[in-house]
């Protein structure tokens, strides 16, 4: 682990930045990260974690650094995945609280700010959130409404405040957590985060369950938000194929106990999964024949999230077999 890092002590929350050969994005969001409006309240620091990458993703935080900004830290993770690099990173930052800021970001002024007053009026919470919005940097298309927000990680729950507990369980994106809470719970899952290509990671999914589990609450607070650089490319039905297949396999790792219901399973996948595939492939079908396509894409995803699933609990239940049948060889020698 290499580290370029600068001396700073007493700080109140870290900014945690995990990035992968997005250097120029990673500029963009450093530039807002580091002129946060403090208000004399709070200090804090920005935590970048290289995750293995090959452009000038180090340079750039060498040059704010050199710049004078003494609250920035690197450091490099080699082993490709996010979870990865959020593990490193939730042992290396110093706050209490720490945020997840993805290097596409765009940052309000008040961000940090909203974050640390969340956190102070309310001392019981573990996590606190808000609104991400999205920045379109392209046209956005017909099809592409509401429903497919889980995949640009952009979330609006309305103008009201709420908790968020094992009673309400909602997915909470770029969210702030309070350190000592995440390491209770045990930090990420090492094979659920985003790895290279592979997209549709659950990390924070997995990790907000462990919270509710453990008893602990968040709180969501709207007028905390932000702007989410949405590109062309996740503005195209391919993108949103390819992470529909990989949330899927990530939910095959994760077993959630909202897609494990059951205990009818063919090669380790839930009967009802199967049912649900098949009513999915006939709706898709039905809405191409009356060319109502935008409906038939809803259906389209939810059957490459299935193959996503399939695939993984496939491949884990044949690696099963193989390694039962080698131990019941070695038994009988």
């Amino acid at each position: 682990m290499s580290v370029v890092q600068t001396d700073q002590t007493g700080v109140d929350i870290s900014l945690l930045v995990c990035t992968y050969n997005r250097c120029n994005d990673l500029r963009e969001l450093l530039e807002t990260a580091l002129t946060q409006d403090v208000a004399d309240q709070f200090t804090y620091e920005i935590v970048v974690v290289d995750n293995n990458s090959n452009d000038d993703t180090r340079h750039v935080v060498q040059s704010f650094i050199d710049a004078g900004h003494r609250n920035l830290r690197y450091f490099f993770e080699p082993r490709q995945g996010r979870s990865y690099a959020l593990n490193l990173g939730l042992n290396q930052i110093r706050g209490w609280g720490y945020i997840i800021t993805d290097d596409d970001f765009v940052l309000p002024p008040d961000w940090v700010r909203n974050i640390y007053e969340g956190f102070r009026d309310n001392p019981e919470m573990s996590f606190v959130s808000g609104k991400v919005l999205p920045l379109w940097q392209g046209e956005v298309p017909s099809w592409l409404d509401q429903r497919h927000w889980s995949a640009l990680a952009v979330v609006d729950y309305g103008e009201k405040p709420f908790v968020t507990d094992t009673e309400n369980q909602i997915c909470q994106l770029a969210c702030a957590f309070k350190v000592d809470a995440v390491k209770a719970v045990g930090g990420y899952h090492n094979d659920l985060g985003v790895q290279g290509t592979r997209i549709g990671g659950t990390e924070d999914v997995d990790l907000l369950t462990r919270l509710w589990k453990s008893g602990r609450k968040g709180l969501y607070l709207p007028h905390i938000h932000f702007l989410h650089k949405m590109t062309k490319e996740r503005l195209t039905k391919k993108y949103h194929r390819r992470w529909h297949k990989g949330h899927g396999r990530s939910y095959a790792v994760m077993r959630a106990e909202e897609t494990e219901k059951g205990t009818l399973r063919f090669l380790g996948v839930p009967a009802y999964m199967y049912r649900q595939a098949v009513r999915d492939a006939l709706a898709c079908c039905k809405l191409m024949l009356t060319r109502r396509t935008d409906e038939a894409f809803w259906h389209e995803i939810q059957l490459h999230f299935f193959s996503g699933f399939l695939t993984k609990r496939c491949a884990d239940y044949f690696t099963q077999r193989r390694n039962e049948s080698r131990l019941g060889s070695a038994e009988l020698t």
